[in-house]
């Protein structure tokens, strides 16, 4: 075993971390007789040598000897190693045709990687067939990849299916013959006659059917029919009714390491991780293909939606509404329908369902009105059964479930929230959460600035770490509060954030007392003091600052252009919305510049640059203005929301851009910004108001 392995120059070749000397090592490690050892070594190899699935030349060198592990008989842990390889082999053939050759004009890693493996392909095919059910499992995927006669890979998976007796291994089958069809389209026929076949087949278990019902759809998404969503509701019904125990499907317990030392977000945030890993289902995976087959049909999607969500099992209801709030987030269209679907789950008896229903509605705060009532009903319920400590329970379940819910309806804007988050403010458990909207509640703004101001207070600056966002939290939540009251405790954070020269807190007090508008006067000497900071975020936040309290174009004109001097993108953004509040004629010094910046190579420059350009130049420039913003739409979706928002100051100057205003409405996709549903809300929103305006 292991024949040349010494002889490979390891310290020439490099894996994610460096070089590869530790390589032979891990080999040798994967066939050690102690499993901790082994499990150490494969958790390595992935990590390292085929970090997020790439396959380097150190990847490839290793194959020869990972076959020559997966071929021993009797030799533990062969299972891992044979999953290894065809992880290796999919991502390698994967983008085989996309990288044939490299830079140098070397056959790419890729490439040889895949070549090697396929040689194989006769082993992978032995492997399925193993008495280790475990060692079949991982073989699998094989028979789509590694095996390039279409109709004999097409015939192996359905001779493979009729022998398995494993549930998962048999809907792995079924998957596998999809992945087959998508790589080699010659088994599409072959492939589309077995699916239906399985379908029809009323003695088989409903998992595989609905397996079958998928793959299909996934693979000839035209042609999809009417009754294929209610005949996959059926099905999800009567899996439901009698569902597969986890010991014939699930695998170990994951073993997961305590977040300790970090920042309560920080942490959450880990323990939010875990629970969205969680597996409750063996056909969780297959109706997220079911949705991607389905795509933009969100009327399909909705009552599949439905299906799932009447389920009996917590688990089927679980992923559900993580594939509704997937569906909102990704897909335009009317989704009050199941908003309100989503909100019957908040009463719930199983908290982590509850919890989850109000975290999808929290997401999805600019379409969640519907939700506003069973929201605020929801959480009334709580606090009368639980008490109104309940935001601090115990049960930390319960807890999660209650916080989501007044988050959600915090983000809403209605004041029912209000009394719990107060609480949370004014108690020592995850206040932090409360924090990060109370600002969305302006109108309770007396109650909350003295709370968020004590807790400013309490922050110990000198030993926050840069990833701790806590005290940022505050500052922007009393800087959206805009109240006056606040000024004390943003001047005094902002004082010792200059001394520590933390700067980033220090940028979001600017912005803080920038917000509260000529009320901060009195912090004017600081601010202005502050554009000389050598931190760029601070300096922009000041010159926003000195705009916002008032300060006249004398003062501002010069550093307005130091700003414009350079290319920093949020620079010139923060330049340009200074030149928006500044008479024109009291602007034109910057047009030379803002010319110029038009020519810049990055879209996000030239769209700053294209806006200053109206502000203060106007019409004379229309057709340079317009050209670049429509460019940098076309070449980058999420410049949009900006760019609409310059073409409606524009009014009917912005007239040919009509046509591309209707074509992004024909979008079904979300889009804007980020592509999160507040983004594109707005988008669609102004769109619509353009095309009427300029219609």
């Amino acid at each position: 075993m292991f024949s040349g392995l010494d002889d490979v120059d390891w310290s020439s070749l490099h894996h994610a971390y460096g070089t590869a000397e530790e390589v032979p090592g891990l080999l040798r490690a994967m066939a050690s007789p102690d499993a901790d050892a082994r499990a150490k070594a494969v958790s390595r190899f992935y990590s390292a040598v085929h970090h997020q699935g790439d396959v380097t030349s150190c990847t490839t060198v290793t194959v020869p000897f990972l076959l020559e592990l997966a071929r021993t008989p009797d030799l533990p842990g062969r299972a891992e190693i044979v999953g290894l390889l065809v992880s290796i082999g999919t991502h390698a053939v994967e983008s085989y045709d996309d990288v044939l050759v490299d830079y140098s004009g070397e056959e790419s890693n890729h490439a040889l990687a895949a070549d090697l493996i396929r040689e194989r392909a006769e082993d992978f095919i032995a492997f399925t067939t193993d008495d280790d059910h475990r060692l079949r499992r991982a073989a699998i995927p094989a028979l789509a990849q590694f095996v390039d006669d279409a109709p004999r890979a097409a015939g192996l998976v359905q001779d493979r299916l009729r022998r398995e007796e494993r549930p998962m291994h048999r809907l792995l089958l079924v998957e596998t013959m999809a992945q087959l069809t998508l790589r080699l389209p010659a088994a599409l026929g072959e492939a589309t006659a077995w699916f239906d076949a399985l379908a029809d087949d009323t003695d088989l278990e409903p998992e595989i059917r609905l397996a079958a019902l998928a793959e299909r759809a996934l693979c000839v998404p035209d042609a999809i029919n009417p009754d294929l969503v209610p005949t996959t509701a059926a099905l999800v019904h009567r899996i439901a009714l009698n569902p597969l125990p986890p010991s014939v499907w699930a695998g170990p317990p994951r073993q997961t390491t305590p977040v300790t030392g970090a920042p309560p977000q920080i942490a959450d945030a880990f323990r939010q991780l875990e629970y969205h890993n969680a597996v409750y289902t063996p056909t969780t995976d297959l109706l997220r293909t079911f949705h991607t087959a389905l795509g933009a049909r969100v009327a399909d999607r909705t009552a599949l939606l439905t299906a799932q969500l009447d389920s009996v099992d917590p688990g089927s209801r679980l992923r559900a509404l993580r594939m509704a709030g997937d569906l909102m987030r990704n897909s335009r269209g009317d989704h009050s329908t199941l908003i309100r679907r989503v909100a019957t789950q908040l009463d719930d008896a199983n908290f982590e369902v509850s919890a989850e229903a109000a975290d999808v509605l929290s997401a999805c705060q600019a379409i969640a009105e519907p939700a506003r009532d069973s929201l605020a009903a929801h959480i009334s319920s709580q606090t009368a059964t639980h008490g109104p400590d309940v935001w601090a329970a115990p049960d930390r379940r319960l807890r999660r479930a209650h916080q989501n819910a007044v988050l959600a309806l915090a983000r809403i804007g209605d004041d029912r929230a209000v009394p719990h988050l107060l609480t949370a403010l004014d108690g020592e458990v995850d206040s932090w959460r409360a924090v990060e909207v109370a600002g969305c509640l302006t109108q309770a703004a007396a109650e909350f600035t003295p709370r968020l101001c004590r807790h400013l207070a309490a922050a110990d600056l000198a030993a926050q770490q840069p990833f701790d966002t806590g005290t940022r939290a505050l500052l922007t939540a009393l800087g959206r509060l805009a109240d006056p009251a606040a000024l004390p405790s943003v001047l005094a954070t902002l004082d010792t954030a200059v001394r520590l020269k933390h700067w980033s807190i220090a940028a979001d007090a600017v912005r803080a007392l920038g917000a509260l508008g000529p009320s901060a006067a009195p912090a004017l000497s600081m601010i202005r003091a502050l554009t000389g900071c050598p931190d760029g975020h601070v300096r922009s936040a000041a010159l926003k600052a000195l705009s916002a309290l008032g300060v006249g174009p004398d003062e501002l004109m010069p550093l307005v252009l130091d700003a414009l001097s350079g290319t920093t993108s949020f620079w010139i953004r923060d330049a340009v919305d200074i030149l928006a509040t500044i008479p024109p004629a009291a602007g034109s010094a910057a047009v030379p510049r803002l010319q110029e910046l038009l020519e810049n190579s990055y879209d996000w420059t030239r769209i700053f640059a294209a806006a200053g350009l109206w502000h203060v130049a106007g019409e004379v420039h229309t057709q340079a203005v317009l050209d670049t913003l429509l460019q940098a739409w076309n070449n980058n979706g999420a410049t949009a929301n900006f760019v609409l928002q310059v073409l409606k100051v524009m009014g009917s100057a912005a007239a040919p851009a009509l046509p591309y205003l209707v074509a992004e409405l024909a979008n079904t996709r979300r889009s804007g910004r980020f592509a999160s549903i507040d983004d594109d809300e707005d988008l669609q929103e102004t769109a619509r108001d353009l095309i009427v305006r300029l219609g």
